[in-house]
Protein backbone atom coordinates (compact mmCIF):
# COMPACT_ATOMS: atom_id res chain seq x y z
CA UNK A 1 0.00 0.00 0.00
CA UNK A 2 1.23 3.09 -1.12
CA UNK A 3 2.10 5.47 2.41
CA UNK A 4 0.01 8.47 0.77
CA UNK A 5 -3.10 6.81 0.25
CA UNK A 6 -3.78 4.46 3.02
CA UNK A 7 -7.01 4.50 4.99
CA UNK A 8 -6.74 4.19 8.59
CA UNK A 9 -5.53 0.77 9.55
CA UNK A 10 -7.61 -1.37 12.03
CA UNK A 11 -5.62 -3.27 14.57
CA UNK A 12 -7.93 -6.02 16.09
CA UNK A 13 -6.68 -6.86 19.42
CA UNK A 14 -7.01 -9.54 22.61
CA UNK A 15 -7.76 -7.84 26.12
CA UNK A 16 -7.53 -9.53 29.25
CA UNK A 17 -11.47 -9.14 30.00
CA UNK A 18 -11.06 -10.28 33.59
CA UNK A 19 -7.99 -12.52 35.82
CA UNK A 20 -7.97 -15.41 35.88
CA UNK A 21 -9.56 -18.13 38.64
CA UNK A 22 -8.10 -21.26 38.12
CA UNK A 23 -8.02 -22.45 34.89
CA UNK A 24 -8.18 -19.52 31.77
CA UNK A 25 -11.73 -19.16 30.21
CA UNK A 26 -12.22 -17.95 26.65
CA UNK A 27 -14.84 -15.34 28.54
CA UNK A 28 -11.98 -14.08 30.34
CA UNK A 29 -10.85 -12.23 26.90
CA UNK A 30 -12.55 -9.60 24.79
CA UNK A 31 -11.65 -9.00 20.99
CA UNK A 32 -11.08 -5.60 20.52
CA UNK A 33 -10.65 -3.55 17.28
CA UNK A 34 -8.21 -0.42 17.53
CA UNK A 35 -7.48 2.45 15.06
CA UNK A 36 -4.23 3.04 14.30
CA UNK A 37 -2.73 6.24 13.79
CA UNK A 38 -0.30 7.36 10.33
CA UNK A 39 2.70 7.20 10.85
CA UNK A 40 5.31 9.67 12.09
CA UNK A 41 8.86 10.00 10.70
CA UNK A 42 10.65 6.61 12.31
CA UNK A 43 8.14 4.87 12.67
CA UNK A 44 6.61 1.72 11.04
CA UNK A 45 3.69 -0.16 10.56
CA UNK A 46 3.81 -4.21 11.24
CA UNK A 47 1.25 -6.79 10.84
CA UNK A 48 1.77 -9.99 13.13
CA UNK A 49 2.32 -13.22 10.81
CA UNK A 50 2.64 -15.86 13.49
CA UNK A 51 1.98 -14.83 17.50
CA UNK A 52 3.29 -16.83 20.88
CA UNK A 53 1.26 -18.72 23.30
CA UNK A 54 3.40 -19.17 26.53
CA UNK A 55 3.30 -20.85 30.30
CA UNK A 56 4.49 -17.55 31.38
CA UNK A 57 1.69 -15.64 30.03
CA UNK A 58 -0.24 -17.51 33.48
CA UNK A 59 1.39 -15.94 36.26
CA UNK A 60 2.39 -12.61 34.47
CA UNK A 61 -1.27 -11.41 33.40
CA UNK A 62 -2.25 -11.76 37.18
CA UNK A 63 1.00 -10.26 38.51
CA UNK A 64 1.96 -7.42 36.23
CA UNK A 65 -1.84 -6.48 34.01
CA UNK A 66 -5.16 -5.03 34.96
CA UNK A 67 -7.96 -5.84 33.53
CA UNK A 68 -8.63 -4.08 30.05
CA UNK A 69 -4.67 -4.55 29.32
CA UNK A 70 -3.88 -6.01 26.00
CA UNK A 71 -2.49 -9.50 26.64
CA UNK A 72 0.89 -9.97 26.54
CA UNK A 73 3.17 -11.87 24.04
CA UNK A 74 5.58 -12.02 21.54
CA UNK A 75 5.16 -12.18 16.89
CA UNK A 76 6.85 -12.09 14.13
CA UNK A 77 5.42 -9.23 12.22
CA UNK A 78 6.26 -8.15 8.27
CA UNK A 79 6.84 -4.50 7.94
CA UNK A 80 4.30 -3.37 5.69
CA UNK A 81 4.86 0.86 6.33
CA UNK A 82 8.04 2.63 7.16
CA UNK A 83 8.95 5.75 7.85
CA UNK A 84 12.76 4.56 9.34
CA UNK A 85 15.41 4.08 7.08
CA UNK A 86 16.39 1.46 9.48
CA UNK A 87 13.52 -1.14 8.47
CA UNK A 88 12.62 -2.11 4.90
CA UNK A 89 8.62 -2.78 3.84
CA UNK A 90 8.54 -6.75 3.39
CA UNK A 91 11.21 -7.61 6.26
CA UNK A 92 10.27 -10.04 9.30
CA UNK A 93 10.76 -8.73 12.88
CA UNK A 94 10.61 -10.28 16.27
CA UNK A 95 8.60 -7.92 18.21
CA UNK A 96 6.92 -8.23 21.97
CA UNK A 97 4.19 -5.88 20.93
CA UNK A 98 1.37 -8.29 22.45
CA UNK A 99 -2.08 -9.96 21.06
CA UNK A 100 -2.38 -7.64 18.58
CA UNK A 101 -3.19 -8.28 14.95
CA UNK A 102 -1.19 -4.71 13.44
CA UNK A 103 0.81 -2.13 15.57
CA UNK A 104 3.28 1.18 15.31
CA UNK A 105 6.87 0.71 16.34
CA UNK A 106 9.53 3.14 16.59
CA UNK A 107 12.04 0.07 15.68
CA UNK A 108 13.97 0.22 19.27
CA UNK A 109 11.69 -2.92 20.85
CA UNK A 110 12.28 -4.99 17.31
CA UNK A 111 14.71 -7.65 16.38
CA UNK A 112 15.73 -8.79 12.88
CA UNK A 113 15.31 -12.40 12.34
CA UNK A 114 19.32 -13.94 12.08
CA UNK A 115 20.56 -12.95 8.61
CA UNK A 116 21.48 -16.22 7.87
CA UNK A 117 17.94 -17.33 8.26
CA UNK A 118 17.18 -20.20 5.47
CA UNK A 119 14.04 -19.31 3.02
CA UNK A 120 12.90 -22.65 3.64
CA UNK A 121 12.57 -22.61 7.33
CA UNK A 122 9.40 -21.80 8.88
CA UNK A 123 9.64 -17.59 10.43
CA UNK A 124 7.29 -18.83 13.49
CA UNK A 125 10.55 -20.55 14.93
CA UNK A 126 11.91 -17.54 16.29
CA UNK A 127 9.49 -17.79 18.54
CA UNK A 128 10.49 -21.65 19.52
CA UNK A 129 13.54 -23.39 18.95
CA UNK A 130 15.20 -20.53 17.41
CA UNK A 131 13.95 -17.97 19.90
CA UNK A 132 13.21 -17.33 23.85
CA UNK A 133 12.20 -20.57 24.25
CA UNK A 134 15.15 -22.26 22.50
CA UNK A 135 17.06 -19.76 24.67
CA UNK A 136 15.55 -20.96 27.74
CA UNK A 137 17.37 -24.51 26.91
CA UNK A 138 20.58 -23.07 26.04
CA UNK A 139 21.30 -21.50 28.89
CA UNK A 140 19.49 -23.20 31.62
CA UNK A 141 21.85 -26.19 30.31
CA UNK A 142 24.55 -24.29 29.89
CA UNK A 143 24.60 -21.85 32.50
CA UNK A 144 22.64 -23.11 35.05
CA UNK A 145 22.88 -26.64 34.99
CA UNK A 146 26.19 -26.81 33.63
CA UNK A 147 25.85 -30.33 31.89
CA UNK A 148 29.08 -32.40 31.10
CA UNK A 149 29.94 -34.98 28.81
CA UNK A 150 29.01 -38.74 30.49
CA UNK A 151 25.73 -37.21 32.72
CA UNK A 152 22.23 -37.87 33.61
CA UNK A 153 19.55 -35.30 32.50
CA UNK A 154 16.27 -34.93 33.19
CA UNK A 155 14.04 -32.88 31.76
CA UNK A 156 9.84 -32.81 32.55
CA UNK A 157 7.20 -31.07 29.97
CA UNK A 158 9.72 -32.86 27.59
CA UNK A 159 7.93 -32.07 24.80
CA UNK A 160 6.99 -28.91 25.26
CA UNK A 161 8.69 -25.78 23.36
CA UNK A 162 11.33 -25.77 25.90
CA UNK A 163 11.91 -28.96 27.12
CA UNK A 164 11.77 -30.59 23.62
CA UNK A 165 15.46 -28.51 23.08
CA UNK A 166 16.45 -29.24 26.46
CA UNK A 167 16.74 -32.71 25.45
CA UNK A 168 18.08 -32.56 22.42
CA UNK A 169 20.77 -30.08 23.35
CA UNK A 170 21.95 -32.37 26.33
CA UNK A 171 22.23 -35.42 23.61
CA UNK A 172 24.63 -32.92 21.68
CA UNK A 173 26.45 -32.08 24.78
CA UNK A 174 27.12 -36.15 25.51
CA UNK A 175 24.76 -36.83 27.84
CA UNK A 176 22.12 -39.70 28.77
CA UNK A 177 18.19 -37.84 28.46
CA UNK A 178 15.32 -39.16 30.02
CA UNK A 179 12.59 -37.20 29.94
CA UNK A 180 8.50 -37.52 30.51
CA UNK A 181 5.14 -36.26 29.30
CA UNK A 182 1.69 -36.45 29.26
CA UNK A 183 0.52 -38.56 26.46
CA UNK A 184 2.21 -41.99 24.47
CA UNK A 185 2.00 -39.90 21.66
CA UNK A 186 4.54 -37.11 23.13
CA UNK A 187 6.61 -39.88 24.50
CA UNK A 188 6.84 -41.56 21.16
CA UNK A 189 7.68 -38.19 19.48
CA UNK A 190 10.56 -38.12 22.65
CA UNK A 191 11.75 -41.54 21.41
CA UNK A 192 12.25 -40.26 17.74
CA UNK A 193 14.24 -36.61 18.36
CA UNK A 194 16.60 -38.80 20.39
CA UNK A 195 16.10 -39.08 23.87
CA UNK A 196 17.48 -42.28 25.44
CA UNK A 197 13.88 -42.81 28.16
CA UNK A 198 10.81 -41.32 27.85
CA UNK A 199 7.45 -42.55 29.86
CA UNK A 200 4.00 -40.91 30.42
CA UNK A 201 3.88 -39.85 33.89
CA UNK A 202 -0.11 -39.67 33.70
CA UNK A 203 0.02 -43.66 33.50
CA UNK A 204 3.09 -44.97 35.33
CA UNK A 205 1.99 -46.83 38.30
CA UNK A 206 4.71 -44.80 40.54
CA UNK A 207 6.70 -41.54 39.61
CA UNK A 208 9.52 -42.85 41.73
CA UNK A 209 9.79 -46.00 40.33
CA UNK A 210 9.90 -44.89 36.50
CA UNK A 211 12.15 -42.54 37.24
CA UNK A 212 14.44 -44.83 39.08
CA UNK A 213 14.09 -47.09 36.16
CA UNK A 214 14.91 -44.85 33.65
CA UNK A 215 18.17 -44.28 35.59
CA UNK A 216 19.03 -46.48 38.47
CA UNK A 217 22.21 -44.34 39.58
CA UNK A 218 19.79 -41.46 39.62
CA UNK A 219 20.92 -37.74 38.16
CA UNK A 220 23.11 -34.88 37.42
CA UNK A 221 21.34 -32.63 35.78
CA UNK A 222 17.36 -31.91 36.39
CA UNK A 223 15.54 -28.81 34.28
CA UNK A 224 12.46 -28.52 36.02
CA UNK A 225 9.62 -27.01 33.98
CA UNK A 226 6.44 -28.51 36.22
CA UNK A 227 7.19 -28.04 39.87
CA UNK A 228 5.00 -29.37 42.25
CA UNK A 229 5.43 -32.99 43.43
CA UNK A 230 7.08 -34.21 40.33
CA UNK A 231 9.99 -31.99 41.89
CA UNK A 232 9.98 -33.45 45.00
CA UNK A 233 9.81 -37.03 43.64
CA UNK A 234 12.89 -36.12 41.81
CA UNK A 235 14.95 -34.71 44.49
CA UNK A 236 15.33 -37.54 46.22
CA UNK A 237 16.77 -38.95 43.36
CA UNK A 238 19.34 -36.70 42.41
CA UNK A 239 23.27 -37.42 42.70
CA UNK A 240 25.34 -36.22 44.90
CA UNK A 241 26.31 -32.76 44.06
CA UNK A 242 23.82 -32.49 41.56
CA UNK A 243 22.26 -29.55 39.79
CA UNK A 244 18.65 -28.52 39.24
CA UNK A 245 17.51 -25.28 36.79
CA UNK A 246 13.62 -24.52 38.10
CA UNK A 247 12.62 -22.98 34.54
CA UNK A 248 8.94 -23.06 35.93
CA UNK A 249 6.63 -24.67 37.64
CA UNK A 250 3.42 -25.35 35.25
CA UNK A 251 1.93 -27.41 37.23
CA UNK A 252 0.99 -24.71 39.70
CA UNK A 253 0.14 -22.12 37.82
CA UNK A 254 -3.56 -22.55 37.91
CA UNK A 255 -3.85 -23.53 41.58
CA UNK A 256 -6.27 -20.81 43.31
CA UNK A 257 -4.84 -21.95 46.51
CA UNK A 258 -1.26 -22.41 46.97
CA UNK A 259 -0.64 -26.25 47.77
CA UNK A 260 1.73 -27.05 51.21
CA UNK A 261 4.60 -27.98 49.50
CA UNK A 262 6.85 -30.73 50.56
CA UNK A 263 10.38 -29.71 52.06
CA UNK A 264 13.71 -29.68 49.99
CA UNK A 265 16.42 -29.20 52.69
CA UNK A 266 17.25 -32.85 53.99
CA UNK A 267 18.02 -33.87 50.25
CA UNK A 268 19.46 -30.62 49.53
CA UNK A 269 22.27 -30.59 52.62
CA UNK A 270 22.36 -34.60 52.23
CA UNK A 271 23.62 -34.20 48.29
CA UNK A 272 24.74 -31.10 48.93
CA UNK A 273 22.70 -29.69 45.90
CA UNK A 274 22.29 -26.94 44.01
CA UNK A 275 18.71 -25.63 42.91
CA UNK A 276 18.77 -22.21 41.27
CA UNK A 277 15.71 -20.60 39.28
CA UNK A 278 16.40 -18.60 36.28
CA UNK A 279 14.56 -16.41 33.52
CA UNK A 280 16.30 -16.53 30.35
CA UNK A 281 16.73 -12.40 30.18
CA UNK A 282 19.61 -12.60 32.80
CA UNK A 283 21.36 -13.53 29.18
CA UNK A 284 20.13 -10.87 27.04
CA UNK A 285 23.66 -9.80 26.06
CA UNK A 286 24.10 -13.22 24.64
CA UNK A 287 21.34 -13.76 22.54
CA UNK A 288 22.87 -13.51 19.23
CA UNK A 289 25.28 -15.93 20.39
CA UNK A 290 22.46 -18.19 21.43
CA UNK A 291 20.23 -17.42 18.66
CA UNK A 292 23.27 -18.44 16.37
CA UNK A 293 24.24 -21.54 17.81
CA UNK A 294 20.26 -23.01 17.79
CA UNK A 295 19.91 -22.00 14.28
CA UNK A 296 22.84 -23.71 13.19
CA UNK A 297 21.90 -26.79 15.14
CA UNK A 298 18.41 -26.61 13.35
CA UNK A 299 19.64 -26.25 9.85
CA UNK A 300 22.22 -29.14 10.07
CA UNK A 301 19.17 -31.46 11.70
CA UNK A 302 20.90 -31.93 15.24
CA UNK A 303 18.20 -30.02 16.74
CA UNK A 304 14.30 -31.47 15.25
CA UNK A 305 11.37 -29.23 15.86
CA UNK A 306 7.46 -29.43 16.16
CA UNK A 307 5.43 -26.90 16.17
CA UNK A 308 1.40 -26.97 16.71
CA UNK A 309 0.27 -24.17 14.97
CA UNK A 310 -3.39 -23.23 15.51
CA UNK A 311 -5.14 -20.80 12.28
CA UNK A 312 -6.83 -17.61 13.41
CA UNK A 313 -6.07 -14.41 15.25
CA UNK A 314 -9.65 -14.94 16.65
CA UNK A 315 -8.17 -18.45 18.06
CA UNK A 316 -5.58 -16.99 20.60
CA UNK A 317 -7.50 -17.71 23.54
CA UNK A 318 -7.97 -21.20 22.43
CA UNK A 319 -4.89 -22.18 21.59
CA UNK A 320 -3.40 -20.21 24.82
CA UNK A 321 -6.00 -22.40 27.07
CA UNK A 322 -4.93 -25.41 24.83
CA UNK A 323 -1.36 -25.05 25.68
CA UNK A 324 -2.06 -24.80 29.42
CA UNK A 325 -3.66 -28.23 29.12
CA UNK A 326 -0.56 -29.87 27.23
CA UNK A 327 -2.53 -29.94 23.98
CA UNK A 328 0.27 -29.20 22.46
CA UNK A 329 3.60 -31.19 20.75
CA UNK A 330 6.57 -28.72 20.54
CA UNK A 331 5.97 -24.76 20.37
CA UNK A 332 2.37 -23.42 20.22
CA UNK A 333 1.79 -20.84 17.92
CA UNK A 334 -1.15 -18.75 16.31
CA UNK A 335 -0.74 -17.92 12.64
CA UNK A 336 -2.99 -14.92 11.88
Amino acid sequence: MSEHTRGMVTAKVWVLKKHFEGFPKTSDFDLKKIELPNLKNGELLLESVFLSVDPYMRPYSQRDMKEGDIMIGTQVARIVESKNPAFTVGAFVVAGSGWRTHFISDGRDLRCLPSSWPESLPKSLALGTVGMPGLTAYFGLLEVCKMKPGETVLVNAAAGAVGSVVGQLAKIGGCKVVGCAGSDYKVAYLKKIGFDEAFNYKTVTSLYEALHKASPDGYDCFFDNVGGEFASIVINQMKKYGRIAVCGAISQYNDSMPKKGPYVQIPMVSKELQMEGFLVTRWNNRWEEGLNALLKWVVEGKVQYHEQVTEGFENMPTAFIGMLRGENLGKAVVKV
